[in-house]
């Protein structure tokens, strides 16, 4: 008998890897935090797994997502990225991720990490939601607003609240697992 989980990540094995492994855990991570601020800003107006799909590629295309590195892109590697079918080949999303590891560093400089301002925007401990239905999960939440307002004040782009709201649900900011689901427990535990 297999264990039950979020409806969203259906049969597709890397998709229900992701939500079983990845998805909700807490991440205190610069560089993964990074990571997924440059995914999620990539998969607007995308499915994400396609973007999942697409995740080893960009691991590769953009040095592993090493901020300090992409930072210092010039506007002919960004022209070289783009011809690179492995990744989401949209100019605007691409730039972002320059323009967001300048912005990140700065964050990274003032706050010491990116992580403890990410964290203080739920005074550092996830939020655990019980939602027993995937209608009842919001695409946003007053938090998210104001993170995305800030995020935007600071200059990264492609942070609009409901790109930053799964952003927390990825990084285990929000636990947003539903209460049937096997992983909202096991989630909620690593708080």
């Amino acid at each position: 008998m297999s264990q039950q989980r979020c409806p969203w990540c259906g049969n597709d094995p890397l998709y229900q890897d992701y939500h079983d492994n990845v998805w909700g855990v807490p991440v205190h991570d610069d560089t993964t935090l990074f990571e997924f601020l440059l995914l999620e800003g990539a998969q607007a107006g995308l499915s994400w797994i396609t973007v999942l799909r697409k995740r080893e590629n960009y691991r590769a295309a953009f040095d592993g997502f090493d901020a300090t590195k992409i930072a210092r892109y010039t506007d002919k590697r960004v022209e070289k990225l783009l011809q690179n079918p492995g990744i989401i080949r949209n100019r605007l999303k691409v730039q972002s991720a320059v323009s967001n590891a300048r912005a990140f560093l700065e964050v990274q400089a003032q706050f010491g990490s990116f992580d403890r301002y990410m964290w203080d925007f739920v005074d550092g401990r996830p939020i655990i939601n019980h939602f027993e239905s995937m209608k009842d999960v919001p695409a946003s939440t007053p938090i998210a607003e104001a993170l995305s307002k800030d995020l935007k004040k600071r200059g990264f782009r492609f942070v609009g609240p409901t790109i930053v709201y799964a952003h927390m649900q990825a990084t285990g900011m929000v636990n947003d697992h539903l209460v049937g689901c096997y992983r909202h427990a096991h989630c909620a535990a690593l708080s």
